[in-house]
């Protein structure tokens, strides 16, 4: 992979890597929501939803439409669910066998 490449994947995951950026996904996950459902779900003030959802939007993750006065948000790239899905799995596994080895002490 070039390093051209290489940055682009790191970009990805540094998108990726923050916290409430990860929740607001699992709130899309089910489907579209509105600015005020995504603010009320993560319970984060609706400056900083706005701001997070406008670098998953620019990261090409996300997609919006206008509705009147209302702004929605979707997933619009769904590898990211299967990308996430995957990190979770390897979490809770190991957590799994850390807690299989701090039972056996």
């Amino acid at each position: 992979m070039s390093e051209g490449s290489l940055g682009l994947v790191a970009e990805r995951f540094k998108v990726l890597g923050d916290p409430l950026r990860l929740r607001i996904l699992q709130e899309l996950q089910p489907g579209e929501r509105s600015v005020g459902e995504i603010v009320e779900a993560t319970g984060a003030t609706q400056a900083n939803v706005s701001r997070h959802l406008q670098i998953l939007l620019r990261a090409r993750i996300l997609a919006r439409r206008k509705d009147g006065l209302h702004v929605y948000y979707e997933i619009a790239d769904p590898s990211v669910l299967d990308l996430c899905a995957t990190v979770c799995d390897s979490v809770a596994a190991g957590l799994s066998r850390d807690l299989s080895t701090f039972k056996r002490r």
